[in-house]
């Protein structure tokens, strides 16, 4: 099956990447245009899902915007790099929590190419290094197309996360591929969009 690869190179304001999304999901629901994957990285942004609390926003100066997707607030900065899906699961097995597995194991053999052993938990939805978190996903699906994505913690500055409360987690219990191994990735994008073009096309 079809699917649009898209890496911006440039960062991309959230309602700008949201509005392409949401007009993509339309159009793949109609069958007027091709699956999506799309990595990008946002300016700073908190964004908040369907099931956040107003009690995470621990500094109430800060803008939030309130999203359809899964999940709770986030954070989204330079240095955390964004992977947006739009994937039509009428052509594959409608199995949510298949979906869910390909995204985790694309996300957790990217860090193994980094010898960052992670791992992800049923109870607490993500990626997981020595019990902090280091990539998130947050989802949406209708009429079987699943959209939003998740994020990986590459390079980031870890302290915005002091803002909030992080998915519902104490807001330290965040790490970076940086802060675990001291390194700077280098043309990676390819890496990941392979890494979950093959496993989606498991499903």
């Amino acid at each position: 099956m079809s699917i649009e690869i898209k890496i911006s190179k440039n960062p991309i304001t959230y309602k700008k990447a949201m509005d392409f999304m949401n007009k993509r999901v339309e159009e793949v629901k109609l069958g007027k245009n091709s699956e999506l994957i799309w990595l990008l990285e946002h300016p700073m942004t908190y964004s908040a899902g369907v099931s956040f609390n107003k009690k995470e926003i621990l500094n109430k100066n800060i803008k939030v915007i309130k999203t359809n997707r899964g999940g709770k607030i986030t954070l989204h900065n330079k240095g955390q790099k964004i992977i947006y899906f739009v994937i039509n699961l009428n052509n594959r097995k409608k199995d949510i929590r298949k979906f869910i597995s390909a995204l985790e194991n694309s996300i957790l053999q990217f860090l193994n190419i980094y010898k960052i052993k992670a791992k992800s938990d049923k109870k607490n939805i993500g990626i997981w290094v020595n019990g902090k978190k280091i990539a998130a996903i947050g989802l949406r699906v209708s009429r079987w197309i699943a959209f939003h994505g998740c994020s990986i913690n590459i390079n980031n500055n870890l302290k915005q996360y002091l803002n909030i409360v992080p998915c519902g987690l104490n807001n330290e219990l965040v790490t970076s591929i940086y802060n675990e191994k001291k390194i700077r990735l280098q043309n990676y994008e390819k890496k990941i969009v392979n890494i979950f073009v093959k496993n989606i096309d498991k499903i």
